[in-house]
């Protein structure tokens, strides 16, 4: 009997393949642990621990978020605790270190194989903080940002091994971390982000998108600058001016995102309509908010243009199931979208701040499809060479699992990678 344990405070996360697939071998017994109420993976027994109370107000602001993470991580230990007392013994533990979840994994269960998933680690220079030329980067800043890595610090101190998705998100890591880390992406399933499939969607607004359509894309989970919304937001006038009958659709929401929110606490949509909403056209740009997943990928197989800007950041699902619908790519040229994306090749990447460039790309694209479409099927060629979650993703991480499990590096199945550009 194999008991396998992934703990994600946002569970499945990026286990939500690995997960089902452990749980179906016959001697296998898996447990999700995370807070929030989320679709549980079949055959996974999923358990919630209690979100955990704030820092309190008089904590130096650099380190509300480790006392954030050391409640967090005594809520995920009195559950584990529970597990203990059920019977339940993990043989390996796979686990997200940015919240403070891996924290006291190792003193609850000593023998245990533990797997950290090495998402972002975090420096003021060469990353999205300070990417923006109006937000300089001062002492207290540096300071704050370093202080922010003593959590995934302390729960990498007791890893066995360590997987990222892209080997300039294994980059940023100490290199005793990338030492022992696989670049393994989560995967994505590349016969549901495929270019064959309806490509028709009724916007909430009663528009309806239809491939053949000028319609340019742009996805974001919240419409933030991080994603490039503003730069999308000051070229759009002029796409708009250009091409008559081309219409925009803006799927995201208004929270905050990963970076700031506007400083009088209006969302960054309400910020960019009072700066270019004169110059749109209302019945041709379309907000819808966020949307179901299916309607998401007709929209990207419809899109005669999809725009992707980022700050240097992680890399988002919506992009490869974009490459996997055949969309054309314009997007930013910074990582770790460059990783992925070839200028000219198999999409297009521009400077990020640049939106007089993006809107002449924009242009273009929509005046020339014809142009444009071996960029579009190489960019399905790449997402089935990286990213096919049945070919090559969820394979490599069951040989992943199965290695550190019988105690071996995963090199032993996953060569270690070179450095990225």
């Amino acid at each position: 009997m194999v008991e396998a344990l992934f703990i994600h405070q946002n569970f499945p996360g990026q286990w939500r393949h690995l997960a089902p697939m452990i749980a179906k071998r016959k001697d296998a017994r898996v447990v999700g642990l995370g807070e929030r109420q989320n679709a549980t993976p079949p055959g996974v027994h999923h358990l919630r621990y209690p979100a955990p109370d704030p820092a309190g107000d008089k904590t130096h602001r650099y380190l509300r978020p480790v006392e954030s993470a050391v409640r967090r991580g005594q809520n995920v230990v009195r559950a584990l605790i529970t597990l203990q007392k059920r019977g339940f013994v993990p043989d390996i533990v796979y686990c997200h270190p940015g919240w403070g979840e891996g924290l006291y994994l190792r003193d609850v269960f000593p023998d245990a194989r533990i797997v950290h998933y090495c998402e972002y680690y975090y420096h003021a220079r060469g990353g999205d903080i300070g990417f923006d030329p109006s937000q300089p980067v001062n002492i207290d800043e540096m300071a704050r940002v370093r202080t922010l890595n003593m959590t995934q610090l302390q729960s990498l101190e007791t890893a066995d091994w360590c997987m990222s998705p892209t080997l300039w998100q294994r980059g940023r890591y100490p290199r005793h971390v990338q030492d022992m880390t696989s670049v393994v992406h989560e995967g994505v399933d590349a016969t549901f982000a495929t270019p064959v499939g309806t490509s028709k969607v009724a916007l909430p607004d009663g528009f309806l998108v239809e491939r053949g359509q000028e319609v340019v894309t742009f996805v974001s989970r919240n419409l933030e600058p991080y994603r490039g919304f503003d730069v999308f937001m000051r070229a759009l006038p002029e796409i708009l001016a250009r091409r008559p009958k081309a219409h925009a659709v803006i799927v995201g929401g208004e929270e905050r995102g990963y970076g700031r929110t506007p400083a009088d606490g209006r969302s960054w949509k309400a910020v960019m309509m009072e700066e270019v909403g004169a110059r749109l056209d209302p019945a041709r740009v379309h907000f819808t908010g966020r949307i179901p997943h299916e309607g998401l990928v007709s929209l990207f197989r419809a899109s005669a243009a999809h725009v992707y800007y980022t700050y240097p950041f992680v890399l988002s699902w919506s992009l490869v199931e974009a490459m996997g619908c055949e969309a054309l790519i314009i997007g930013s040229d910074t990582p770790t979208l460059s990783e992925v994306i070839r200028h000219g090749e198999n999409g297009l990447l521009l400077p990020f701040f640049d939106h007089q460039r993006m809107a002449d790309a924009v242009v273009d694209a929509l005046a020339h499809p014809d142009r444009y479409v071996p960029l579009r099927q190489a960019a399905r060629r790449t997402m089935l060479e990286k990213f096919d979650l049945h070919a090559i993703c969820l394979p490599q991480q069951v040989k992943l699992f199965d290695a550190v499990l019988a105690g071996r590096p995963g090199t032993d199945v996953i060569p270690m990678p070179e450095t990225p550009r």
